[in-house]
């Protein structure tokens, strides 16, 4: 067995809850070191999706907004759930104009990570929107948004001083930051 090969071992597994957003498992395993235990795994519904806008001067467009999960203030990129049959980049196009009003003329793709893989399968997908294009934003029901703007040198301070700690918003401003220079 190599360093890479699967230590654990499921012996059974059963769903515990699910609404439209969300199912979590719970399994009956033996860790690693071949005792036995249990495992909880969460698996979103949807593909996380982020993006980082940034105009030709190069700031960037925050969105803030209060998060019932942790019952506090969240400045973010501009993000949402990709569903079923939409490509990420269709998610990000979709996510960028409803929350902030903009579309943009180019696109790069900053990578896919794993949001917290040690209790979900959640995967998110970045990207860099450039060439922006004002226009109306549309937010969604629960989303009662603040768009904050700021040089993509800001943002990645808030990142570093832990004012922004959405997982999502840290990964694409820093890759942003590096690529953009």
């Amino acid at each position: 067995m190599s360093a890479f090969d699967n230590p654990w071992k499921t012996l059974t597994s059963r769903f515990i809850y699910e609404n439209p957003w969300i199912s979590v498992r719970e399994e009956d395993v033996l860790k690693p070191n071949g005792t036995p235990g249990i495992y909880g795994v969460v698996s979103f519904k949807n593909k996380a999706i982020g993006v980082v806008p940034v105009d030709s001067e190069g700031y960037t467009y925050l969105v803030g907004q209060f998060r019932y999960t942790l019952n506090a203030y969240s400045w973010e990129i501009p993000e949402g759930g990709g569903p079923e049959g939409e490509t990420p980049l269709e998610t990000a196009k979709r996510e960028l104009a409803e929350e902030t009003g903009f579309s943009a003329n180019t696109w790069q793709d900053l990578g896919r990570i794993h949001t917290s893989n040690s209790v979900t399968d959640e995967e998110g997908f970045l990207f860099l929107a450039t060439d922006l294009v004002a226009g109306e934003s549309t937010p969604e029901d629960t989303e009662q948004l603040i768009i904050k703007k700021v040089s993509l040198k800001d943002a990645v301070a808030m990142v570093m001083s832990g004012e922004i700690t959405d997982s999502l918003s840290i990964a694409g401003l820093l890759k942003a930051s590096l690529i953009l220079g």
